[in-house]
């Protein structure tokens, strides 16, 4: 493989001295860029996009072209483990993801078989390789998948949802199918991300987009735990050739220390977490990623810089912060109100950090 040229993604994460804060964004390849929107057009519809190689590398490569960013992430989708295991992953328009089976009751969990990465998800594999072989060693390829508890409730659910209901009676009335379905997807998460780190995933995200609605014992019970299991079982190797991972649950920053003893090398952060309060809650044990809110891109330039400015103060000096939005940046973003974003991190954060 070529050798990296910037490594100040991985370096961060791993807790070692940086010239500048790193920084990519969440969705960084997406609609707010019109060239994605053309390339989807292309594909026909979102899964077929995911499912061609050359287009879902040139889709991760588009933002690289137009930003100085630090890293890439694949180009893919976190429901691609439940799609896999036969249930019919489609996406309606104003709706979001819907499958065409739903997971009712133990019988149903007892039923799924885990996808074989290089069968099943080969086009995953495929996309990554393809995107690591185009990067040419300019910067680290992110790999990623939804958490254990995030795809169950999709699973569940039958697609997105606003109560939750489904899954969480099926955590109070049948405790052991759903163990089931999160040990399942746990085991499956791991060979898929083993995969991935084999096609030459050089770092790894595990999306917990809806830990947060959990309660506090629920959350350690049905979230975390099976996450934890996840960093356990991944072949991250050591040393410069490590890859790191990085846990992120939306909502939860109330459990930044829970999080942080997984043994995760990063957690990321939403923009209800102050970072100075995250810092000093985990101390040296973990990086972290993140946080301004996504909805400030829609701010003049000026305003974008400010808030850099006092994220970037908040954290303070030294190596351990990826510069990251809270979440995903939005589809009616101006794509030069990225660029500004991500011009003054370059630009003011080199200051913090000892040359």
């Amino acid at each position: 493989m070529t050798q990296l040229k910037n490594r100040r993604y991985l370096d961060a994460l791993l807790k070692q001295p940086v010239d500048r804060t790193p920084i990519w964004m969440m969705r960084q390849a997406g609609r707010y860029l019109p060239e994605y929107r053309a390339t989807r057009a292309q594909a026909g519809d979102f899964m077929s996009l995911c499912k061609n190689a050359e287009l879902a590398c040139e889709v991760t490569m588009q933002p690289l072209r137009r930003y100085p960013l630090d890293a890439a992430i694949l180009f893919s989708d976190i429901l691609t483990i439940p799609d896999a295991m036969g249930l019919g992953l489609y996406f309606e328009t104003g709706e979001g993801p819907r499958f065409k089976k739903e997971i009712n009751n133990v019988a149903d969990v007892a039923a799924l078989k885990v996808p074989d990465p290089d069968k099943e998800l080969k086009y995953v594999m495929d996309a990554v390789s393809t995107i690591r072989r185009e990067l040419k060693g300019e910067v680290p390829l992110i790999g990623f998948s939804g958490s254990p508890w995030t795809l169950a409730t999709y699973m569940v659910e039958g697609g997105s949802s606003k109560t939750f209901s489904k899954i969480k009676r099926m955590g109070y009335e049948e405790p052991e199918a759903l163990h089931l379905l999160l040990s399942k997807l746990a085991d499956s998460v791991i060979e898929y991300l083993n995969a991935q780190i084999a096609a030459g995933a050089q770092s790894l995200m595990i999306f917990d987009t809806w830990g947060g609605v959990l309660s506090p014992r629920d959350y350690r019970e049905f979230s975390l735990d099976y996450m934890a299991k996840i960093v356990d079982g991944l072949n991250t190797g050591s040393g410069e050739h490590k890859v790191p991972v990085t846990l992120f649950t939306k909502g939860g920053g109330q459990w930044l220390e829970w999080i942080a003893d997984t043994g995760c090398d990063g957690v990321g952060l939403d923009w209800t977490v102050d970072i100075a309060d995250a810092r000093r809650r985990v101390g040296h044990k973990v990086a972290l990623q993140g946080n301004m809110d996504p909805s400030i891109l829609y701010a003049s330039p000026e305003r974008i810089r400010q808030e850099v400015q006092v994220i970037l103060d908040g954290y303070g000096e030294g190596t351990g912060h990826v510069f990251n939005l809270g979440h995903g940046i939005t589809p009616e973003v101006d794509p030069e109100n990225a660029g500004a974003f991500i011009k003054a991190v370059t630009e003011l954060s080199s200051a913090y950090h000892t040359k």
